[in-house]
């Protein structure tokens, strides 16, 4: 029966077009049960909802589809919906039919989310813009205090039964803290015991494997795992690639993780045994699902998702290695953060105000402070060189800009408790992404807005002549909706001094 009906979609797939990854699984014997993507569809005829927008500037929501049955997500439709203004993903909808949709999650035993609600934030709809065979699309940033649950799942795999799990992510957006997850998690948002999980995990926490990370490695609760023990293992090597492929799958007594380049080539073994000791043979799994976050909203993680599945039964290598083979022919490639006038690296730059009550005022700084104050070409050379900038290619990412001051060598504009300040360069991983900044057209339809890389929803705002890296309508004071367009929004001309 099981051949018969293999051979059925894989019949069904010749008639509606090439095969999709969940039509892959579905051949294979193992079908998805939750598939998850803002880039593209899953299924070789799926032309439902891939996610859910919300607009800053109103509140209204959209829903993002595919351009055709089975291809890739309408970028279009999202850009001229979040013009001249900025948007937010609500929700990633299940093409499996489950009903297994992700939404922004609830407070957890680990942290109470950070919304005005008590939920972790949500993504910034374009923070990461790629393209899928030259279409532009956009993937999911998670910066920390970011995640997406489904506490009340169908068919997704509980106690020890089988699943499998595969997701693509940025091989260069990680970080050490825990935990940037995709996969099986507690149903409860709270640390219910070990084996309680099964998930995958990228980044650099655990104890990892072969050179400085990240790795995939599995989250099985209270311990991420490289191999079957709590040790290294030096089969797990570094995958830093622009694209990854990361493949978690486990049955009764046994476990793997798999991975490769998502752009090119095929996918290794790097772990295939036993399951760990001490809690997690058999497992408990509880079948929710997570995405940028730990099981019990651990959401310190950073990291970013394009797609990925959860199956039904344990696949064989076989069929993952066809779903590599459909990912690298997506044609997944990075595409510009930038936009709007050139803020050129190499140049010098005043950052002029466009809120119609502060176009005297620049962005200056008093010590470590950065705020605006208003600066004419007469006044002292001390105040010209406070409100002057050298632009350098961003130190967390070279795709984007640093601001350093002209007047303090080597200290640069960085957000921290999304304030801006002047600091210096400390040579952390956390200080080049906190100073690095993005620029697009202005909001408002004047010059640049600045955004945060490692925060892509928020930007350089004035707000009572400080400024801060501010979201549209967050938690803080300075998140108002009031005039954000405007605060937000920078004439980039040249410096003063």
């Amino acid at each position: 029966m099981l051949r018969f009906c293999s051979l059925l979609v894989l019949c069904l797939i010749a008639t509606l077009g090439a095969a999709g990854p969940c039509d892959i699984y579905a051949s294979g014997g193992t079908p998805c049960v939750a598939a998850h993507s803002t880039t593209r569809a899953l299924f070789s005829a799926y032309s439902g909802s891939l996610y859910q927008i919300i607009r800053g500037s109103d509140g209204a929501t959209t829903n993002i589809g595919p351009l055709s049955a089975g291809g890739v997500a309408n970028a279009a439709a999202q850009d001229s919906f979040c013009a001249s203004t900025t948007c937010l993903i609500t929700t990633i909808f299940d093409q499996s039919g489950h009903g297994n949709h992700l939404t922004h999650a609830p407070p957890g035993g680990a942290d109470s989310g950070t919304d005005p609600n008590g939920f972790d934030n949500m993504a910034a709809a374009d923070g990461a813009p790629v393209t899928l065979n030259g279409q532009r699309a956009y993937g999911v940033f998670i910066s920390p205090g970011t995640g997406y649950r489904n506490d009340a799942t169908n068919s997704i795999a509980v106690g020890d039964a089988a699943q499998g799990m595969y997701a693509v992510f940025d091989g260069t957006h990680f970080n050490g803290d825990c935990c940037f997850d995709y996969g099986n998690a507690e149903t409860s948002a709270d640390d219910t015991g070990n084996g309680h999980m099964e998930a995958i995990y990228f980044g650099t926490a655990g104890p990892g494997g072969a050179g400085s990370g990240p790795w995939i490695m599995a989250d099985l609760e209270n311990g991420l795992f490289a191999q079957g023990s709590t040790a290294a293992n030096p089969s797990d090597p570094t995958m830093n690639s622009r694209f990854v492929t990361a493949v978690v799958k486990g049955e009764p007594g046994n476990w793997a993780i798999r991975g490769g380049n998502a752009a090119s080539g095929s996918l290794s073994t790097f772990f295939s045994g036993a399951r760990p000791s001490g809690g997690y043979n058999p497992m408990h799994k509880e079948g929710a699902i997570i995405l940028g976050i730990g099981g019990d909203n651990s959401n310190r993680a950073q990291g970013t998702f394009y797609e990925g599945v959860v199956t039904s039964g344990f696949p064989a290598d076989a069929t993952e290695n066809s779903v590599q083979s459909n990912v690298v022919a997506a044609g997944y490639a990075a595409a510009s953060f930038v936009s709007g006038p050139a803020v050129s690296v190499g140049s010098t730059v005043s950052l002029r105000a466009t809120t119609a009550c502060c176009t005297t005022r620049f962005i200056a700084h008093t010590g470590a402070t950065v705020n605006t104050q208003v600066v004419t070409a007469s006044d002292t050379s001390a105040l010209k060189l406070s409100a002057s900038w050298n632009v350098v290619a961003g130190l967390g990412n070279s795709a984007c800009v640093s601001f350093e001051s002209r007047d303090t060598p080597g200290s640069f504009i960085r957000h921290s408790g999304f304030e801006l300040f002047v600091n210096a360069n400390d040579g952390s991983q956390l200080f080049h992404e906190d100073a690095t900044w993005c620029p697009r057209a202005g909001i408002n339809g004047e010059g640049n807005s600045l955004r945060s890389w490692s925060y892509p929803a928020h930007y350089f705002r004035h707000f009572n002549a400080i400024l801060y890296a501010a979201s549209n309508g967050g938690a803080d004071f300075f998140d108002a909706t009031a005039l954000f367009n405007n605060d937000t929004t920078w004439v980039v001309g040249p410096a003063f001094a």
